[in-house]
C-alpha cells in the first residue's frame, strides 16, 4: 500500500458535496450520476487527485441492494460505473481508487430487524462487484452500528484479497450512534483483519483530536481521519471552517498519529490542497500502543487491568434445569441466567451450551445472539468444537475470549487459526498429550508452548491467557499448592493473564464456601487476573470487593463503599430466571420475561394501572439512563421492544374484555422532502408507541403538502420531521411554515443529525435531541392539549 506509517498520505474530500455543486438535486441518489453524469464524476475524481489525494474513494457509498431497490439498476452496473470512472480518472497518476462502501441504511439485529447474515450478504455483492471492476482497495466508512462494521469487513476479507479501511462517525460524546467506543472499534476491527481504521463524517477536525488520540492507543493499525469541513451551520449548510482554517485544524491529528487523512462533509479540492501543503514535513507522533489484555462488547471496553470475574453459570453441567433449556430451546431461562449474573457483578460471562443431543454448532451462535440482546458484557465462548466456536465468533459483537486450547497438537492446530481470524483472547490450557502435569514447573513448559504457537499464528502475546487448572483439594491435597505455584510463575515470570476455575478446589467437601474463599484469595495473591466463579455467592464477590480496595485497584475505595454502604442490591441479584418483575424486564430489554410479568400482573390489576404504575416508570427510567450516558442505542431500544411486549398482553387483556387500549395522542412523523434517512425516525416511533401514543408514520422524503394533508385529516396535534442531511433543511422549514398556517396548528418537533436547537427555534419548532427527548415534549404538548 502507499502509505509510510512514518509519513502522511492524503485521501480526497467529499463527493456529495461536490455533487451538488453541480446539480444534483435533494432526494436524488448520488451514485445514480455514474451513469447520468459521469462528467460530474470524473471532474470531481480528477480535481483531488490535482489536489494531492493518493487515495481516491469511487462514487459507490450507497450502491447496495437496499438503496438501489427503486432504481432499476443493479448493484454490479452501479458500482462498475463508479469504479470505472475512478480509474478513468486515476490513469496516469499513482492514485489509488477505493470502493466507498457506506452503511446499508437499516438497522442489524438486535437494533432493528435486518439479520446479520443479510447485511453480510449485501456487502459481499458490493465487495465483488468493486473487486471484479478493478478497485484497489476497499473502504467501509460512516459506519455507526460496529455489527453493521464487522459485517461489512467480514464480507471484504472473505470476498476480496484487498486492502481494507474502516472508519466509523462518532458524536460529540466520544460514542458512535449505537454507544460504540473507539476503544473497542479499533480493537475490534483490527482483529478481524482491517488494514487501516479511524474515523469520518459526523465532527470536525477539532472535536475528532480526543478520538484520535484514543484509537491510535487502542490500535498497532495506521489510522484514518477523515472529519467534515467543521460543524454545519443549520441555516444554510455552511460549514465553519476555511479551507486554510481544516488544514490547520489537521496537523494535530497528524501529530496525534493520524497517518492517511481527508476530508469528508464540505471539503472540496482546495481543502485538500490546504491540508497537502500543511501536512508536508510533518512526521506523526504517535502515542504508545496501550498493552493491556482487552476483550469488550460495542459499548464496554474492559481491559485487564485487575482481576475480572468470569461468572460460570451458563454451563449445563451439573445444572438440570440448564440442561432442559438447551434441549427445549429456551433461550430467555439462559438470558435470565447471564442477566442475573451481571446483575451480581460479573464482568464476563463464560458460555458452554455442549450436551448431549444439543447441535452446539447451531445453538452456540444463537445464544451469542440472544444474550448480546439483553447483557453487555464481554462472553468467553467455551467449547470444544471448532465449527461451533467459528459459528458463533463469526456473530459476536466485539472482542471475544475462546475457552479453550490446550498443549495438544491436535487442539493447537484447530483452533488457533479460528481465533487469529476473529481477533478473539485464548485461554491456554495447562495440559498436553501426556495429560495434566502434577508439577508447576511442567504447567508453565506447556504455557510457554502454547505462547509460542499463539504469536507464531499471529495472536498477540496479550490475548494469550493461561488456566494453570484446578483440582480437587480433597482428591489431590498437594496439587493446590502447585496450581498457585504455576499461577505465580505465569503471572510474574511470563506476564500474563491467569484463568482459574476457583469452585472446582471443594469439590467433595462439607461447607465448600469456606475452602473456595480460601483458595479464591490465595490465588489472586498468587496473580490471578479471572477468577470463573459463581458471582451469585456474595461472599466470594465480597472478598474480591476487598481484595481490590487492598490492592489499590478501587480509587478511593469507591468499589468497596458503593457495595457495603447499605445500597441494596439489584433484585435480580436474588432472583431466580424467569422471576423478574415487570419493571426489571422491561429495563434489562427480556421481551419474554416482560410478558409474562405483564400476564400474571394483569390477573388482579387493572390494565391502565399496569402502564402507568409500572411500564412508564420502567421506560423513564432507562431514559434517564440513556440521557445520562450510563445505557446507549442498543439497551434503550431492547427496552422499548420489551415494554411493546407487554403493550401486547394489555392489547390482548383489553380485547378478552370487549375493551382497547388508551390512546394518550397522535403523533405524525415524517423524513422531510429529499431526506431518504429514516433510521432515527424509526426509532422514535418504536419508544413514542411504547408510552401510549399513536404514532402515523409518513415515511421518507415526504413533500410539505403531503405532510399538511395528513395533519388535517388525522387531527394529530404533534408532528415530528426528521432531516440527516444539511441540504434537506429547507424542506424541513418549508414543511414547518405551512403547518404553522393550518387553522388548528399542531405543535411540531424536528430533530435529526444536523438539526440544532437553535435551528429548530429559528423555525418555530421544538427540537427534540433524541427518542428520550421526543416523548418528554409529547408528554409537555398533548398535557397543554387537555
Amino acid at each position: 500500500m502507499p502509505w509510510n506509517p512514518d509519513s502522511v498520505t492524503l485521501l480526497d474530500g467529499a463527493m456529495g458535496t461536490m455533487l451538488q455543486k453541480m446539480g444534483l438535486r435533494p432526494g436524488q441518489i448520488p451514485e445514480m450520476t455514474n451513469l447520468t453524469h459521469p462528467e460530474w464524476v470524473r471532474s470531481i475524481h480528477a480535481g483531488y487527485i490535482t489536489a494531492g489525494s493518493r487515495i481516491i474513494y469511487a462514487n459507490t457509498f450507497g450502491a447496495n441492494r437496499l438503496k438501489l431497490k427503486d432504481t432499476g439498476h443493479t448493484v454490479r452496473e452501479i458500482v462498475a460505473a463508479g469504479v470505472g470512472i475512478a480509474r478513468e480518472a486515476a490513469a496516469g497518476t499513482d492514485a489509488l481508487v477505493g470502493l466507498d462502501v457506506g452503511p446499508l441504511g437499516a438497522l442489524l439485529e438486535p437494533l432493528g430487524t435486518l439479520p446479520f447474515e443479510e447485511a453480510y450478504g449485501l456487502f459481499a455483492e458490493i465487495v465483488e462487484a468493486g473487486r471484479d471492476a478493478g478497485a484497489d482497495l476497499i473502504a467501509i466508512e460512516t459506519m455507526t452500528d460496529l455489527q453493521e462494521a464487522r459485517a461489512a469487513l467480514l464480507a471484504a476479507k472473505e470476498h476480496a484479497s484487498l486492502p481494507v479501511f474502516v472508519t466509523m462517525s462518532f458524536d460529540p460524546s466520544g460514542r458512535t450512534f449505537t454507544g460504540c467506543a473507539p476503544s473497542c472499534m479499533a480493537r475490534v476491527l483490527e482483529g478481524l483483519g482491517a488494514d487501516a481504521v479511524g474515523l469520518n463524517c459526523s465532527l470536525g477536525p477539532r472535536e475528532a483530536l480526543p478520538l484520535v488520540k484514543a484509537i491510535a492507543r487502542n490500535t498497532r493499525l495506521p489510522v484514518i481521519a477523515k472529519p467534515n469541513a467543521g460543524l454545519p451551520d443549520p441555516v444554510d449548510g455552511h460549514y465553519d471552517l476555511s479551507p486554510a482554517g481544516f488544514a490547520d485544524a489537521m496537523k494535530a491529528l497528524a501529530e496525534a498519529g493520524a497517518t492517511v487523512v481527508g476530508g469528508c462533509c464540505g471539503t472540496d479540492p482546495a481543502y485538500i490542497s490546504a491540508l497537502r501543503d500543511a501536512l508536508a514535513g510533518v512526521v506523526p507522533a504517535r502515542p504508545a500502543f496501550d498493552e493491556t489484555p482487552f476483550v469488550c462488547t460495542a459499548s464496554v471496553p474492559l481491559p485487564l487491568d485487575r482481576p475480572r470475574v468470569i461468572g460460570e453459570r451458563i454451563n449445563p453441567t451439573g445444572k438440570k434445569r440448564f440442561q432442559q433449556a438447551l434441549i427445549e430451546n429456551d433461550l430467555n431461562y439462559i438470558v435470565g441466567v447471564a442477566v442475573q449474573q451481571m446483575d451480581a457483578g460479573a464482568e464476563i460471562l463464560d458460555v458452554n451450551v455442549g450436551y448431549p443431543g444439543v447441535d452446539e454448532e447451531d445453538m452456540l451462535p444463537r445464544v451469542v445472539k440472544a444474550l448480546q440482546s439483553a447483557v453487555d458484557i464481554p462472553l468467553q465462548l467455551d467449547s470444544v468444537s471448532p465449527a461451533a466456536l467459528e459459528a458463533a465468533l463469526w456473530v459476536y459483537c466485539g472482542k471475544a475470549a475462546v475457552n479453550s486450547v490446550s498443549g495438544k497438537e491436535s487442539s493447537l492446530e484447530a483452533l488457533l487459526p479460528i481465533v487469529k481470524k476473529y481477533g478473539a483472547a485464548v485461554v491456554g490450557l495447562a495440559l498436553d498429550d501426556a495429560g495434566l502435569p502434577d508439577t508447576a514447573e511442567k504447567r508453565v513448559e506447556i504455557a510457554e508452548k502454547i505462547l509460542a504457537r499463539a504469536t507464531a499464528a499471529g495472536i498477540p502475546r496479550q490475548d494469550v491467557w493461561i488456566d494453570c487448572l484446578t483440582l480437587t483439594v480433597s482428591a489431590q491435597q498437594e496439587q493446590a499448592r502447585e496450581t498457585l505455584r504455576a499461577v505465580e510463575r505465569v503471572s510474574r515470570e511470563m506476564g500474563l493473564p491467569t484463568v482459574l476455575g476457583v469452585s472446582n478446589i471443594s469439590f467433595g467437601l462439607p461447607e465448600r464456601q469456606k475452602i473456595t474463599q480460601a483458595f479464591l484469595l490465595r490465588a489472586l495473591q498468587a496473580g490471578l487476573t479471572l477468577p470463573i466463579v459463581n458471582p451469585n455467592q456474595q461472599e466470594l464477590m465480597d472478598l474480591i470487593a476487598a481484595n481490590r480496595a487492598l490492592n489499590g485497584e478501587d480509587p478511593g475505595c469507591a468499589g468497596y463503599i458503593s457495595r457495603f454502604a447499605g445500597t441494596p442490591a439489584p433484585a435480580a441479584v436474588t432472583a431466580a430466571p424467569g422471576d423478574l418483575s415487570l419493571q426489571d424486564a422491561v429495563i434489562r430489554g427480556l421481551k419474554a420475561d416482560a410478558a409474562r410479568a405483564a400476564r400474571e400482573m394483569l390477573r388482579d390489576t387493572p390494565e391502565m394501572d399496569v402502564v402507568e404504575r409500572h411500564l412508564i416508570p420502567a421506560l423513564d427510567r432507562v431514559g434517564a439512563d440513556y440521557e445520562s450516558g450510563r445505557v446507549f442505542l442498543p439497551q434503550l431500544l431492547s427496552a422499548a421492544q420489551a415494554a411493546q411486549s407487554v403493550f401486547e398482553e394489555i392489547k390482548n387483556s383489553l380485547a378478552a374484555k370487549g375493551g382497547r387500549a388508551e390512546n394518550k395522542g397522535e403523533i405524525l412523523l415524517a423524513t422531510v422532502q429529499g431526506d431518504i434517512h429514516d433510521i432515527g425516525k424509526n426509532i422514535v416511533k418504536t419508544v413514542l408507541e411504547n408510552y401510549g401514543y399513536r404514532v402515523i408514520d409518513l415515511g421518507r422524503d415526504v413533500a410539505p403538502e403531503t405532510v399538511v394533508r395528513a395533519a388535517e385529516e388525522t387531527g394529530a396535534q404533534l408532528v415530528g420531521l426528521s432531516a440527516l442531511m444539511t441540504t434537506t433543511l429547507p424542506a424541513m422549514e418549508e414543511t414547518a411554515r405551512q403547518l404553522r398556517q393550518m387553522k388548528n396548528a399542531p405543535a411540531v418537533m424536528v430533530g435529526g443529525a444536523v438539526v440544532t436547537a437553535e435551528y429548530a427555534g429559528r423555525i418555530g419548532a421544538l427540537y427534540a435531541r433524541d427518542a428520550r427527548a421526543a416523548v418528554t415534549l409529547a408528554k409537555q404538548v398533548f398535557e397543554k392539549c387537555r
